[in-house]
């Protein structure tokens, strides 16, 4: 006889239970709530894409070690994708000559890497893309980078909380030519550069100095970055920090990169980051298009809001109420009573069972839902309802007519 199937879910990946995707759509609804209000427009696509689409520009880490690639029955080689950025320059190349510009798009997509599981790690998560597309300027930066703040700010964040480290790429790409690096030697070297907060100083030293005896940070000419900053503290974002050694580990950056930190020592890591990618558009055979954005995964997102007590509770997952039958003759009449009640938002449960009301009373209880009303034939008779606030025992009667008001109010 076979081994019966294991109830635990792929290694590194999550199950949603109600009570689970409830606190989920809540982080998501804050999250839509602030991009709609800055004219964000959201959009999706399949986890499906061609290989190519991340050999091209992806990390050599990611793509090498941490992509889940298969070839399929076409004979076709396809990647489930590890990031959303890829996709979205494909999109928009596609579609260049029918999109008004600048875009301003997000998304909430699934993305998928082949990791060890560990503490804001997983093999699947989700991730918020955040991109404007079609502006160079310094002003598409600034908002960007506004926006990353106001995100936390949304969930009741302080900047105290949390701190905005601002680098650019050009920057440096210009120490690297400055300390005699070409080519291939800068991307050894940003790579390596991206590592550095893993590595001890000496193993970093010893790494760079295969590279080069200088030191490209050394030699960034700060001026133009701390320029950016003071713009970004006039414009409501006090706790960004230039950061010479910020460089993110994406090929396709081209300008400004930046990493947001949880400042807790109990959480002390990258929540996330963004920065330019002038270029990627480009890949698919037509001019580039200017842009930047940023992502940010659900898992670094949840811990930072743990770590400092602003996890939102989850709303609207649970029914608010449980309308009892006294008998299974009954249920007709509850299901069409439940109707109206629901075409006016009500989120109602209705008894199919022929258990006894009490049974009905302690299903209600195990299923977190507050509220509990019989309704049977002398409901039905006399348009007046008792309703228990199962929290507190508490019962109150009330016409017909008035819960709909009620269930609005909470109550």
């Amino acid at each position: 006889m076979s081994e019966p199937l294991s109830t635990e879910p792929y290694k590194g990946v999550r199950d949603f239970y109600p009570a689970d995707w409830a606190r989920m759509d809540a982080l998501f609804s804050t999250l839509r709530s602030v991009l709609r209000g800055w004219g964000y427009e959201e959009y999706n696509a399949s986890p499906l894409e061609r290989a190519e689409l991340y050999e091209a520009k992806t990390s050599d880490e990611i793509v090498g070690e941490q992509t889940y690639t298969f070839i399929d029955r076409g004979d076709r080689k396809v990647t489930l994708r590890p990031e959303m950025t890829p996709t979205l320059a494909r999109m928009v190349a596609n579609k260049r000559r029918e999109i008004p510009f600048p875009l301003r798009w997000f998304s909430i997509p699934n993305v998928f890497r082949y990791e060890r599981p560990q503490k804001g790690r997983l093999r699947e998560h989700y991730q918020l893309n955040v991109d404007l597309v079609g502006a160079s300027s310094d002003e598409a930066d600034i908002e960007i980078i506004q926006l990353a703040s106001a995100l936390l700010k949304a969930f009741g964040a302080r900047e105290s909380d949390f701190i905005i480290r601002v680098n650019s790429r050009s920057l440096l790409n210009a120490a690297c030519a400055a300390a005699g690096l070409k080519g291939e030697h800068i991307r050894q070297y940003l790579h390596l550069l991206d590592k550095r907060a893993k590595m001890t100083p000496a193993a970093f030293e010893a790494a760079r100095n295969a590279i080069t005896t200088k030191d490209p940070l050394a030699l960034i000419d700060s001026k133009v970055m701390e320029t950016f900053i003071e713009t970004l503290k006039a414009r409501g974002v006090g706790n960004a920090v230039f950061d010479p050694g910020t460089t993110r580990g994406f090929d396709y950056y081209t300008g400004i990169v930046f990493e947001v930190f949880d400042t807790n020592p109990a959480n002390p890591r990258s929540l996330f980051g963004g920065g330019r990618f002038d270029k990627l558009v480009a890949l698919f055979g037509s001019d580039p298009i200017p842009a930047v954005g940023f992502g940010m995964g659900d898992v670094t997102l949840a811990d930072f809001l743990e770590t400092h007590g602003l996890l939102p509770s989850a709303k609207g997952g649970t029914p608010e109420l449980y309308l009892g039958t006294p008998s299974i003759n009954d249920i007709p009449a509850a299901q069409a009573f439940a109707d109206t009640l629901r075409a006016e938002g009500g989120r109602v449960f209705v008894n199919l069972s022929d258990r006894a009301l009490g049974d009905q009373i302690k299903d209600a209880v195990k299923r977190g839902i507050p509220l509990f009303i019989a309704y049977g034939a002398d409901e039905v008779k006399n348009q007046t309802l008792r309703m228990k606030i199962l929290a507190t025992g508490e019962e109150a009667g009330l016409p017909v007519s008035e819960l709909p008001a009620r269930l609005r109010a909470g109550s």
